[in-house]
């Protein structure tokens, strides 16, 4: 079974899916604190690779590190949504599935973490 909010083409779908992007970030930014940490910690560093790193492929692995922390910190986010969603009852599953996802941002971190150092020191 199909979803029926699925079947726009061309234009219309490019249009919405844009508009659907723009409100998951602003969901996340209002409703995560960690997303939010992020934003500015993303706000600081973009900059300072422009500045700090020698050449396209270094800025553009410092900029990348960053910005996948961001990606995976959004997908962690959504499946801690539908996790509640699903239920707030406490189960090994839902523990399970969190606990992945926030093992995920971890290791985005310790990456971004480990571009930043190879990069500059």
């Amino acid at each position: 079974m199909e979803s029926p909010f699925k079947g726009k083409t061309g234009l219309r779908r490019i249009f919405n899916a844009a508009r659907y992007s723009m409100d998951g970030l602003r969901a996340a930014y209002r409703h995560e604190d960690a997303f939010r940490q992020e934003i500015w910690l993303t706000l600081v560093a973009v900059p300072l690779a422009l500045w700090l790193g020698e050449g396209a492929v270094e800025r553009a692995l410092m900029i990348g590190s960053v910005l996948l922390v961001l990606v995976v910190e959004l997908l962690n986010s959504a499946v801690e949504a539908t996790v509640d969603r699903v239920s707030l009852e406490r189960h090994e599953l839902a523990k399970r599935a969190k606990d992945v996802g926030s093992a995920a941002v971890l290791l985005a971190l310790l990456h971004a973490a480990v571009v930043w150092g190879l990069l500059l020191f």
